[in-house]
């Protein structure tokens, strides 16, 4: 193997906005101590969402991963939370190849997840773990293989989502699976993944550097299932709201509610809070609307899993693969809708 630094030309990068500022596999600048809660700092070093391409000849393609720990999660498998996947194929035809595999004890690992005896030119991605911090990540290809840039994004306007642990890609059982990497390769198009794991508050500090992501073609806040609180919900929205706006009033911003939960279906209050919370969302971009906003669209959650909610998750609230799969489908149209 020949191995490449993630980040060197002609290889494409996506996903870390500031990469090019701090070298740092994350999804929010290095600041200053105090500029947002510690616990969403911590959870910025997660690269859900990050994804390497290019096209080669390569015969092989293998990974040389430096995590900031081992796996740790016990309804997560690590190969979601810790490893990388791969996708083989032309933009909007990607198909999965492989999967890295090894001892979820080691904070590191070297793993092939391409092998083919003759050489042809290739799109390849790569998509980053969902949970766990990655200090370091090579690429290995045959010493002779050609490397050039992958095929330009269909927009090159990214789709910006702010949420929770769902965004983030809790509890998809690889990378790939993450609605968001989902609909990145359906609509090859970037999609810059600020999900925050039980940290999707809505908080000010946040979304302003959320707003500060140049070129942005849709701004997604999906963040009710932490919102808090009733009041906390109708409190917040319009702030973050104001925020996006006071940077871009022509950019599209797609409000989504919470899932529905498995104890929806036996638990007639629960079922009720997740109505109430939808309409007080609802409310928010009629006001928002009522009072000149034309961009702005509401998109109620409780479609998005269909009528086997119950059936796709892993603990009642955080989607399996075929949760993920199910909110990609309902979902990406009206992200290609709003962001053309």
């Amino acid at each position: 193997m020949l191995w490449r630094e993630a980040f060197t030309a002609p290889i494409r990068l996506s996903g870390f906005p500031w990469f090019c500022r701090d070298g740092l596999y994350r999804r929010l600048p290095a600041l200053p101590s105090g500029r947002i809660r510690d616990a969403v700092s911590e959870l910025a070093d997660c690269p859900a969402g990050g994804q390497v391409s290019f096209q080669s000849d390569t015969r092989h393609l293998a990974v040389r991963v430096k995590l900031s720990g081992p796996a740790n999660m016990n309804h997560m498998p690590a190969t979601g939370q810790c490893g990388f996947d791969l996708y083989v194929g032309e933009p909007g035809r990607q198909r999965y190849h492989n999967t890295a595999r090894y001892d979820i004890r080691e904070t590191g690992y070297e793993v092939e997840l391409f092998e083919h005896p003759g050489p042809a030119l290739r799109t390849f991605t790569l998509n980053f773990p969902l949970y766990q911090g990655v200090k370091e990540v090579q690429i290995g290809l045959s010493p002779e293989a050609r490397v050039q840039a992958p095929p330009e994004w269909s927009d090159e306007r990214p789709i910006i989502i702010y949420g929770t642990s769902i965004t983030q890609g809790g509890c998809a059982s690889r990378p790939g699976l993450a609605y968001t990497n989902i609909a990145s390769r359906t609509l090859n198009r970037e999609i810059i993944n600020l999900g925050f794991s039980g940290n999707g508050c809505g908080d000010p500090e946040v979304l302003r550097l959320m707003a500060e992501i140049p070129r942005p073609g849709l701004w997604v806040l999906d963040y009710d299932a932490n919102a808090g609180s009733h009041d906390e919900l109708r409190k917040s929205l319009p702030i973050a709201i104001e925020v996006l706006r006071a940077v871009r009033a022509d950019v599209p911003i797609l409000v989504v509610s919470r899932l529905v939960w498995a104890r929806d279906f036996s638990h007639e209050e629960s079922a009720k809070n997740r109505e109430i919370r939808a309409e007080i969302q609802r409310e928010a971009v009629a006001v928002a609307c009522a009072a000149g906003d034309s961009h702005i669209h509401f998109f109620d959650g409780g479609i998005l899993l269909g009528p086997d909610a119950d059936e796709s998750t892993v603990d009642g609230v955080h989607p399996n693969d075929l949760g993920f799969m199910q909110i990609a489908r309902a979902l990406v149209p009206e992200l290609q809708r709003l962001a053309m």
